[in-house]
């Protein structure tokens, strides 16, 4: 989680120290009309530059990136608050442009009067400044599609089928702000500091558009596979779908998971791999009825169905310096720990491993199908159900778990209630280094 603070704090930090380094607001800022022009300088600054890195990181970049961040579902957490951090700053921006309109209009304020002609610029300047009208009025138009576009991305209500649709025209809108930019930026900065870094992430910005448009983002790792096995456990309506790939996969590791496409018309939705990698081209996926499509699988779905699988994706690895390890899962989050244990069956790793289990739909034969895997892996199960036994708390897991100031703990499930594990974890004195959470939401 640090590092997708420290990313978008640094790079509203970066962007404000080069535009005050380029502007002249210092000298100026008494002056309401130049620091006017200035405010909205630096608040399209912002707000197109965050739109650029969150274009770039809607490419789904694995690699350095992914390391850095902690996983693609840390890269999409990211992307949710670059967005809104272009949101906020490109409201800040029209503010500036029609408040003072309205204070002007109101009396408040008295615009100053022109003085002499307007200078007339030559070469590139010149056409510039000759498009200032359209690009004022395109990007006005575009600043209320991007706040409809990004509130309905916010909005966990919309249907995501209709998000998947509505977003990608967020690709378009960028387009047209990226003209808006170029044209409007005061021309000046083009030759300081600011001016190249802008090019670089309009350029790079304008690229994932057109990518993302062509419906390209993620085609160098898809492959085609086709239903083997369809199992729906009705207590817990958990839809198990095994898959046998027919193209070529690089295989993945326990707790990565994978885009795919059961429905064209509904398009990719990320699920966890719930199986170890065998180099045989077997996977499945245990899939939670939580919404209008997940709801709808266990009656869609059927042997021999053609899908789409892409990835694998995600930093979930299991990997860590001590010797103990505490695995939470709350509900559907058991299928990274359920890949785990397969591998563990294969290649144990030494470690002391409690596995905690929250459910509150609890479904006889899947729980006595993950205590038999729990056993063959070596690992401590705890059922936890919460119409029973109450909800897991903190303090249960560490009279449950005696070594677990010994211990890196692993957790996947909502979000409210890794945090509170979190907050407690290091609340006993424990570093938040050592709390690996998935970040399981794409929007």
């Amino acid at each position: 989680m640090k590092h997708i603070q420290l990313t978008l704090i640094g790079l509203i930090l970066v962007l404000t120290g080069l535009w005050a380094a380029a502007d002249s607001v210092w000298f100026e800022a008494f002056a309401i009309f130049n620091f006017r022009t200035s405010m909205l300088n630096y608040t399209g600054i912002l707000a197109i530059g965050a739109m650029s890195v969150g274009m770039l990181l809607a490419l789904r970049p694995r690699g350095r990136i992914e390391s850095f961040l902690g996983g693609l579902d840390k890269s999409y957490r990211l992307h949710k608050w670059l967005g809104i951090t272009a949101l906020v700053t490109a409201i800040a921006h029209w503010l500036w442009v029609e408040g003072v309109k309205w204070a002007v209009g109101w009396g408040w304020l008295e615009r100053p009067a022109r003085k002499g002609a307007r200078p007339v610029y030559e070469g590139l300047q010149g056409w510039l400044a000759g498009q200032r009208g359209l690009a004022e009025d395109v990007g006005e138009w575009a600043f209320y599609a991007a706040l409809v576009l990004i509130g309905l991305a916010l909005i966990k209500r919309f249907p995501y089928r209709y998000f998947f649709k509505t977003h990608r025209w967020l690709a378009v809108v960028y387009l047209v702000l990226v003209y808006h930019s170029v044209v409007l930026m005061k021309f000046s900065y083009w030759t300081q500091g600011i001016g190249p870094v802008m090019a670089v992430l309009l350029a790079g910005g304008t690229v994932a558009a057109f990518v993302s448009l062509t419906r390209r983002v993620g085609q160098t790792r898809r492959t085609v596979a086709v239903v083997d096995e369809v199992e729906y456990h009705a207590d817990n309506r958990v839809l198990r779908v095994a898959v046998s790939l027919q193209g070529n996969w690089p295989g993945h590791q326990a707790g990565q998971f994978a885009f795919v496409t059961l429905d064209p018309r509904e398009g990719p939705h990320p699920f966890t791999m719930s199986s170890a990698w065998k180099g045989d081209g077997k996977m499945f996926f245990l899939i939670k009825a939580l919404g209008d499509y997940t709801n709808t699988l266990p009656a869609t779905v059927k042997v021999g169905d053609a899908v789409q699988v892409e990835g694998p994706y995600g930093r979930f690895s299991f990997r860590g310096r001590h010797p103990r390890q505490i695995w939470v899962a709350g509900g559907i989050g058991i299928t990274p720990f359920i890949a785990r244990m397969q591998a563990l069956c294969e290649q144990p790793d030494g470690k002391a491993i409690d596995l905690f289990y929250s459910t509150s739909a609890p479904d006889a034969e899947f729980i006595r199908r993950l205590r038999q895997r729990a056993e063959r892996a070596g690992v401590t199960l705890h059922v936890v159900i919460a119409a029973e036994q109450g909800r897991l708390t903190p303090q249960r897991i560490r009279e449950l778990a005696p070594g677990w100031a010994e211990a890196s703990v692993w957790f996947c499930g909502p979000a409210g209630f890794g945090q509170s594990l979190r907050e407690d974890w290091v609340a006993q004195g424990r570093s938040p280094d050592d709390f690996h959470q998935e970040l399981f939401e794409m929007r």
